[in-house]
């Protein structure tokens, strides 16, 4: 079996994860440009710590997002960033998006996180990339 594999100082390690996000009451609101730009903050949020999003897709009322990091990122921080420097940015650039959901908060608080194991990388690169397909 072969990794593809990253290296620290100490460490070899191949970590990946699958997260997913609603949006409050599921409203669909992640469409064009707001869905456009949710994944450039999510570019940036990410690359600040240290994370490599693989593949990631805005369906309407919530969102995917596959991504490799170092065993030395705090899954919950990323997340919670994640969530709330888009909420932040998104309200701002898009002010409509307050009466969509109801005030000021965007994100559900649940959200869904797995480590990629069982289903290898490609398969699960695939599933996220289609997601759009799936919502009409």
């Amino acid at each position: 079996m072969s990794y593809n594999t990253n290296k620290g100082c100490h460490a070899v390690y191949s970590i990946q994860f699958h997260y997913v996000a609603c949006i409050k009451y599921r409203r669909k609101v992640l469409v064009g440009d707001v869905a456009q730009r949710l994944k450039e903050i999510n570019l940036k949020v990410a690359d600040k710590f240290g994370v490599t999003i693989v593949e990631q897709e805005a369906v309407g009322d919530h969102l995917h997002l596959l991504f490799s990091c170092g065993p030395q990122v705090q899954l919950s921080k990323l997340v919670n960033s994640i969530k709330a420097v888009s909420a932040r940015l998104l309200f701002q650039e898009f002010p409509f998006l307050r009466s969509k959901t109801r005030g000021n908060h965007l994100w559900s608080p649940s959200y869904f996180l797995a480590s990629v194991g069982e289903v290898d990388l490609e398969t699960l690169k695939r599933y996220v990339e289609n997601q759009n397909d799936q919502d009409t």
